[in-house]
């Protein structure tokens, strides 16, 4: 359910970003000659006719000599399976800092945007964090990465029950790696009854008194003696302290109130009695006199009063000053849970940005201080900083940085914000810089800025390098495809780089501008719903609003724009130079019955764009309907937008009217996070206040995804009856009766499964075609299933899901036909290309098998894929290409059995191999 990107953020990519400026454009002068880099500057942007546009567009028209695809700004390895491979490898032999691996691999697969791939390497960081400092910073980073901050009356030092991210079992010392799913006990209410005995030691009677000024405080000699060596010295060694019976200490700084609690500690071994005044002057004084259990005793007490900004602003500087790392420590957990607000505090980022505090940081390590400035870092790319202070945040980055893989990220970053920051000359300097330690796309980077500063042959050549030197990628075209002088080799290249990526959205809006500047309106229109069938971005969606606009489709123009608004709900459509008429639509009220109309009209269409927009068009008629709130989440994660989704979803935790409501949406947010033992108890709880549908509907759910046995699934069933029963409209009961059909399918009810399917139709869920068409071929009844998938696709407007399905059902030839088509809708879907290549297996077709993995691969490289072109790879006897293979994706998924049991079987065959060749030596 998680597919939040954390890295797409120095992305020029809304349209009304396509201005130039002087200082921005290359420059084109004309000179004489024909050679090739003369050709290039002889080349003069053209202009096209846009009259009539123009009177509609009043916010701007893009151009395609003014598009350009974003840099990204995480690192994008040359060869991302050989990569994923050696960190397994090295996980596994666990010979260097396992945490700082698993934050090496949530780098490395930042590219893929898979949050629940990103959140799992999170997590594995933070089991494997011993320093406290690096656990502080782990814990933080999983919160901010569930959005925790955008939750209505939750504090950032705020336990959520679980104790990885505990801010409390943080500050332990120590590795436990059964951290993942274990409780947090810390807000159970302690015991405040004392013990009779826990305080006898103080009935001890005084043999000696500490002096300060006119003040004494009485303490056992023997007691504080043991505290460290230098009291015992000082009270029974050759001192003259020792034969007192009284010690003066008014030189010591000390007050006499934190001498007397060095008598009570000395006695009970406590701190906590103490006002927080008093344990600093005892932290001093432990420092002073080598009490190390003292010490630690006042640390932890101190830390555990840091509870917000304004505390953690005030110990931090004592803590740097005495070096004591776990009040330190507990002072940048306060400031590191507050983000993204603490980024925005001057304080804060005084004290992470100053030269006193990285000379004071300095004895937690750079490992530790690599990690926090790395975090601090992203978050700043998350908001779109780029001020002075995220340079600064990323200059310590690269600082604290070691290893090539922690530099090249750092200094590619830098590169990217100084290029936000038109600062061409120093954004190349830093990408050369991560380019030398291997990381190829930096060299994008340092093309873009050649051709900022006017150098396009010389973007163009090293394009060109790239191109010749390395295995194609599909960002190599792409990028070449902006220095290229005439348009036929700039289109060619965007068709290369949408083969080679098709996740690529640069090419299809470019020829889609292209096209519709030629007065090719159908065909750019096609051009960018092609997109828009499996990668849905707001800067899509508003390229396809305008073009809409353009020919005079207001109403699909508003629909479009509802939907990026729903995506991000602070994205400024057109630049902010929206037409007035558009504005007023947008905020004209429509009535109830013809949204619902309409709702009803998109979702049986299997349109869920368009449900998105008329759903964004009812909350604004009506904010207070909390639940349309819900409805909108489970539209984008259809649409495979999970980001958007859970902040849906957590704004409707936000404004749950009722326990039971807000039961429900903390439920879902929990099963989003993979706690499915908590989601499940948030259903039975709302259901005990009140029998809801959706409650109900979470609790089936949730208990189908625990894989219950056959058997079993009965049950899943019973509740989902009982979920009909209760009140709610069409759609989700369609949703409940589709669900049911599913189980009944599970328990081997055939009939119940095909009543059930029938009944959803009946009140318009499209997608029970599919369900109905699974019973029939279950009934072998193939012709009726194959005709039944037909409906849908005939019926539904995102159809490549359609023709996956129905390959099911028909033969050979025609199977491979479906599949063809759902690949050209939807690219991103794997088994196509795993069918395909199984089909030419078979045909014993080897190479041509590989190839069609590898095209998959190349941009998508999943478990599934990687497994069986691993099999391919032992099948041939490419023994070593196929533990390669099992190795990435063991990097994704370490348990997947089938593909331990095929890497072990490939290691043991490698290994046979290499005795025999040595037997024969």
């Amino acid at each position: 359910m998680r597919n939040l990107k954390l890295f797409e953020r120095f992305k020029s990519t809304q349209i009304h970003a396509f201005t130039s400026s002087s200082q921005d454009s290359p420059s084109t002068s004309t000179t004489n000659g024909s050679s090739p880099r003369l050709n290039f500057l002889r080349h003069h942007p053209k202009s096209t006719s846009k009259s009539f546009s123009r009177s509609l567009l009043p916010h701007g028209f893009p151009t395609t000599d003014l598009l350009e695809p974003p840099l990204d700004s995480y690192l994008k390895p040359i060869d991302l399976v050989e990569s994923l491979s050696n960190l397994y490898r090295r996980i596994e032999s666990s010979s260097e800092n396992t945490s700082m691996l698993y934050l090496e691999q949530y780098t490395v697969l930042c590219s893929l945007g898979d949050a629940k791939l990103l959140r799992k390497c999170l997590l594995n960081a933070r089991r494997y964090a011993v320093d406290v400092p690096c656990k502080v910073v782990l814990s933080a980073w999983l919160r901010f990465e569930r959005r925790e901050h955008e939750l209505v009356g939750v504090e950032s030092m705020d336990c959520n029950g679980f104790a990885i991210e505990c801010p409390k079992s943080s500050l332990c010392r120590g590795c436990d790696l059964n951290l993942v799913n274990e409780r947090c006990n810390c807000c159970e209410e302690e015991d405040e009854i004392k013990a009779v005995d826990e305080f006898s030691g103080l009935d001890e009677d005084s043999d000696f008194s500490f002096c300060v000024g006119l003040e004494k405080a009485k303490c056992v000699r023997s007691r504080i003696a043991a505290l460290s060596r230098p009291f015992e010295a000082m009270l029974y060694g050759s001192f003259k302290e020792s034969r007192a019976s009284e010690v003066d200490f008014s030189e010591n700084g000390v007050s006499v109130e934190a001498m007397v609690a060095l008598n009570i500690y000395s006695r009970l071994k406590r701190v906590d009695l103490f006002r927080v005044e008093t344990v600093f002057e005892l932290l001093g004084l432990a420092s002073k006199f080598c009490c190390d259990e003292l010490k630690s005793a006042c640390e932890s007490r101190l830390a555990s009063s840091v509870t917000d900004l304004d505390k953690a602003l005030t110990f931090v500087e004592y803590a740097l000053e005495e070096r004591t790392e776990l009040l330190l420590s507990a002072c940048l957990q306060v400031f590191l849970r507050e983000l993204p607000q603490s980024l925005h505090n001057n304080r804060v980022m005084r004290f992470f940005c100053s030269s006193e505090a990285k000379e004071g940081l300095a004895f937690l390590g750079s490992e530790c201080l690599f990690m926090l400035y790395y975090f601090l870092s992203q978050v700043g790319m998350e908001e779109r900083l780029t001020t002075e202070v995220m340079l600064v945040l990323l200059e310590r980055t690269r600082e604290f940085a070691h290893t090539n893989w922690q530099k090249a990220v750092a200094l590619h970053q830098m590169g990217c914000v100084l290029f936000e920051r038109k600062d061409y000359k120093a954004a190349q300097f830093h990408f050369r810089l991560a380019s030398s330690l291997g990381h190829v796309y930096s060299l994008a980077g340092v093309s873009r800025t050649e051709y900022k500063q006017g150098k396009r042959y010389s973007a163009y050549k090293l394009m060109n390098y790239l191109i010749s030197k390395h295995k194609p990628h599909g960002w190599m075209y792409q990028e070449r495809s902006l220095y290229n002088v005439g348009e036929a080799e700039k289109v060619k290249d965007l068709e290369t780089a949408t083969e080679l990526d098709p996740t690529l959205t640069f090419p299809y809006k470019y020829r889609a501008v292209m096209k519709f500047e030629r007065k090719q309106v159908k065909e750019a229109f096609e051009e960018v719903d092609r997109v828009i069938q499996f990668k849905l971005t707001p800067d899509v969606l508003e390229l396809r609003a305008w073009l809409f606009l353009a020919v005079g489709d207001r109403e699909s123009c508003l629909r479009d724009i509802r939907a990026v608004l729903s995506l991000e709900p602070k994205y400024v459509v057109f630049g902010g130079r929206m037409r007035d008429d558009l504005v007023e639509a947008l905020t004209t009220q429509c009535s109830e019955v013809d949204c619902w109309v309409k709702l009803y009209g998109r979702w049986s269409a299997v349109d869920d764009v368009g449900s998105l927009g008329v759903v964004h068009q009812m909350l604004q008629n009506d904010p207070s309907k909390n639940f349309l709130r819900f409805r909108q989440s489970l539209f984008l994660l259809r649409l495979n937008c999970q980001g958007a989704a859970m902040r849906c979803l957590r704004m409707a935790l936000n404004m749950a009217a009722s326990e039971a409501e807000r039961l429900v949406y903390e439920g879902w947010l929990l099963y989003d996070m993979s706690y499915v033992d908590e989601a499940l108890a948030k259903a039975e709880k709302a259901i005990s206040i009140q029998r809801s549908f959706e409650a109900f509907f979470l609790k089936a759910y949730v208990l189908a995804d625990k894989n219950l046995d056959p058997d079993e699934s009965s049950c899943v069933a019973q509740v989902l009856e009982e979920a009909l029963k209760c009140p709610s409209d069409g759609l989700r009961k369609g949703q409940a009766l589709n669900n049911l059909g599913s189980v009944y399918i599970d328990c081997g009810m055939l009939d119940q499964a095909e009543t059930a399917y029938k009944n959803a139709l009946e009140i318009k869920h499209t997608r029970a075609h599919q369900g109905l068409a699974r019973v029939y071929f279950l009934k072998n009844q193939r012709k009726e299933a194959c005709e039944e998938m037909t409906k849908l696709i005939e019926k539904a407007f995102s159809k490549a899901a359609a023709y996956e399905k129905r390959s099911e059902y028909c033969e050979r030839e025609k199977a491979k036909e479906d599949l063809d088509m759902a690949t050209t809708l939807d690219p991103l879907r794997t088994y196509p290309y795993r069918y395909r290549a199984a089909v030419l297996m078979d045909d014993q077709r080897e190479a041509e098998a590989v190839e069609e993995l590898s095209k998959a691969i190349a941009f998508r490289p999943e478990l599934q894929t990687l497994h069986l072109r691993a099999a391919f790879h032992e099948a041939t006897g490419k023994l070593s290409l196929a533990a390669q293979d099992c190795e990435a994706a063991l990097c994704l998924d370490p348990n997947h059995t089938e593909t331990l049991h095929l890497y072990s079987r490939s290691k043991d065959q490698a290994s046979s191999i290499d005795n025999t060749i040595v037997g024969f030596d």
